[in-house]
């Protein structure tokens, strides 16, 4: 019998020396490249997904009415879409179809592994898409990648376990006039922890006892936890955070806020890393591998479709109220030929979780939307639903970059000559061999969250507190600055290879911008029309700015300055020169430099005036509802994937409740 996990390190070490430039005899090479080919067909599992659609649903024939039919069919398998998923296919007597445009994540390496990340980026795992020239920021498109793969974006993303501040979510309870999406309601209940500690598995890990398990979930399926890896640089840009004035905080995920800080371990050391979704083995947890695990897809009432995208929602108009009745889908093969359209039914509800992005192009190809623009594609409108695709908002960031003097950073992670190469292949070994080293790091280790009107960080002698409160509440921030041990000009984009150098990002936590998101056209295949608006409004560079100026002073600060390289000469892919220019040539670099941090939301937004009501059922609609960060009507001032799993809980709990 075949040592499952030996196997599986062994086929990783030969995977390594075919990754890495080396000179081996063609013998030698054929070796290699035929053990491999073995190893991966004896240790390949095959997972229990369907690409041939026949076996879910019906071929379309000449009058169109064919269908298989199910209770549930749940459109995308992203973040939330899994949750769904396995939440209702619990109840047995619930037939549910989940259909997901990507495949699996769980036997893509670079899912896998934390650092690992932007590799994922602009290939067959993204949707590689991106905004319309914004009209603020420079008339520059901007790179939008968005999960391609079940999981969604849980899978392409950094991992970072933060939620929000408390009245984030009391915001929305008064947005959507339901107190249930409140913080106290949201995050527990009297007699259990519920959605935000109802998907938390937290182990306690003895580098950060001043973290209160007691204020976390323990029996969800969601790994959470503290990556194995620790760069240095982080406890220095902690402590000079710290020196500053940003007061330190042991964890951002409980009911005390976001403000400050993190992460820590005893008064006396601190240990800078921030909590993420991953697990013993530091491997990245998403919420295919948490929800969509082997039993869950072995239950005979749950079955997803792969490789398959939906075109439209059918839905019965006879009796005036439009209920959704089922799907029609189909997919595309790598030289883009489209495949027969199948359809399924729906004899309860279908649930679009499509994020911000797919859920309102899919209303609107499927005829629910502002009439004028569905008109204007030739697509018959089956309700008019003006805000559908408006409300778009998303967290800008700009970043900024320094020499760092110790030579530890991650820019060996593209190897350019021996020695890095050396590096990489060390750290790659001690990552599948014990879980270990740079590449079990989420690279965005340590953060601070503050406000742009904190008088000790902006004396008014210095600063004119004249900038728009944006924020939910008194205690809720506007601005995050995540530390990087390593940087790049943007996503993917390496810098110079022989650049030592480190990254801080600085997020605007709450943009008052807003854009909108349009169809290009009546084909699914075509991406939709993108327009975040970035910096539109004078707060959103006037708070980045700020931003920046904190930054500046951290990087700065000791004992930072023991990592930032204080005599650097000017480069141009550096921002030493940064302290010297005026707020209105920080504001040009702004513009210039403005990038998505990949959280956009609101396009399908709770409210009055919203496209869903407080359940998240579509307006004016029968039998179908959106779930998915798009359903958000205010960003969190934090990272939104704790949110949009919540919020699918939550959902499911609802569902299950209306059908039991």
């Amino acid at each position: 019998m075949i040592h499952t996990d030996l196997v599986a390190k062994l086929l990783f070490v030969l995977e390594v020396i075919q990754a890495t430039p080396t000179r081996l005899s063609v013998g030698a090479a054929a070796s290699v490249v035929a053990l491999t080919t073995l190893l991966r067909y004896l240790t390949a599992k095959q997972p229990k997904l369907i690409t041939d659609y026949a076996k879910v649903a019906r071929k379309v024939n000449d009058k169109g009415l064919e269908f298989d039919e199910w209770d549930f069919i749940i459109v995308g398998g992203g973040t939330a879409g899994c949750v769904l998923a396995s939440r209702l296919s619990e109840n047995p007597n619930l037939r549910v179809l989940l259909i997901e445009a990507g495949g699996s994540s769980k036997n893509v390496t670079p899912s896998k592994i934390p650092a690992a990340f932007t590799r994922l980026m602009r290939g067959q795992w993204d949707y590689n898409l991106y905004t319309e020239p914004q009209q603020h920021a420079c008339n520059k498109k901007k790179f939008w990648p968005r999960g391609k793969l079940l999981g969604g974006c849980s899978s392409i993303n950094a991992m970072i376990a933060q939620y929000g501040a408390p009245s984030d979510f009391d915001e929305w309870a008064e947005i959507a006039g339901d107190q249930s999406w409140s913080w106290n309601n949201f995050s527990k209940h009297v007699l259990c922890f519920l959605y935000i500690r109802k998907f938390e598995k937290y182990t306690p890990d003895p580098r950060f006892p001043r973290v209160d398990p007691l204020l976390h979930g323990t029996d969800g399926p969601v790994k959470i936890g503290y990556s194995a890896h620790i760069w240095p640089g982080c406890k220095a840009f902690i402590e000079a955070s710290i020196n500053v004035g940003i007061p330190f905080s042991p964890d951002f995920c409980t009911t005390k806020g976001t403000k400050g800080t993190n992460k820590a371990s005893p008064s006396s050391q601190i240990l800078p890393i921030r909590m993420t979704y991953i697990d013993s083995k530091s491997t990245r947890v998403t919420t295919e591998s948490a929800y969509l695990t082997d039993d869950v897809l072995a239950r005979p009432n749950l079955k997803v479709v792969t490789h398959a995208r939906v075109s439209k929602v059918l839905f019965d108009t006879s009796t005036g109220t439009p209920r959704a009745i089922g799907v029609e889908f189909a997919s595309r093969s790598d030289i883009d030929n489209v495949g027969p359209k199948f359809r399924a039914r729906a004899t309860k509800e279908v649930i679009i979780s499509g994020g911000a992005v797919h859920s309102p192009q899919i209303l609107m190809l499927s005829g629910i939307g502002p009439a004028t623009q569905l008109l204007r594609h030739n697509i018959p409108v089956v309700l008019d639903a003006p805000n559908v695709g408006a409300n778009l908002i998303d967290h800008p960031s700009v970043n900024l970059r320094f020499r760092e003097r110790t030579g530890s950073t991650f820019h060996h992670f593209k190897p350019h000559s021996l020695n890095t190469t050396r590096l990489l292949v060390r750290d790659m070994l001690r990552y599948k061999l014990w879980g270990t080293g740079p590449l079990a790091s989420n690279v965005g280790e340590s953060v601070a969250f503050f406000r742009s009107d904190d008088q000790v960080l902006f004396p008014p002698a210095e600063y004119k507190n004249d900038l728009e409160d944006a924020n939910s509440g008194p205690d809720a921030p506007d601005l995050e600055i995540i530390m990087c041990p390593g940087a790049v000009h943007s996503h993917n984009v390496s810098l110079d290879p022989k650049l030592q150098a480190y990254q801080m990002i600085i997020v605007l936590l709450r943009p008052t911008s807003k854009g909108s998101l349009l169809l290009k056209s009546a084909d699914p295949w075509d991406d939709p029309l993108i327009d975040p608006s970035y910096l539109e409004t004078k707060h959103d560079v006037d708070v980045l700015v700020r931003g920046i100026r904190a930054a500046l002073k951290i990087a700065h600060t000791a004992p930072m300055t023991s990592v930032t390289d204080m005599d650097a000469s000017y480069h141009p892919e550096l921002d030493h020169h940064l302290p010297g220019l005026s707020d209105a040539d920080l504001a040009d670099i702004v513009r210039d430099r403005v990038e998505t941090v990949y959280h956009p939301i609101g396009t399908c937004s709770m409210g009055a005036g919203g496209v869903v009501d407080s359940e998240l059922r579509v307006k004016g609609t029968q039998g179908l509802r959106v779930c998915d960060a798009s359903v958000f009507p205010k960003l969190v001032s934090g990272h939104p994937t704790g949110a949009v799993i919540a919020t699918a809980e939550k959902l499911a709990d609802i569902i299950k409740a209306r059908f039991a």
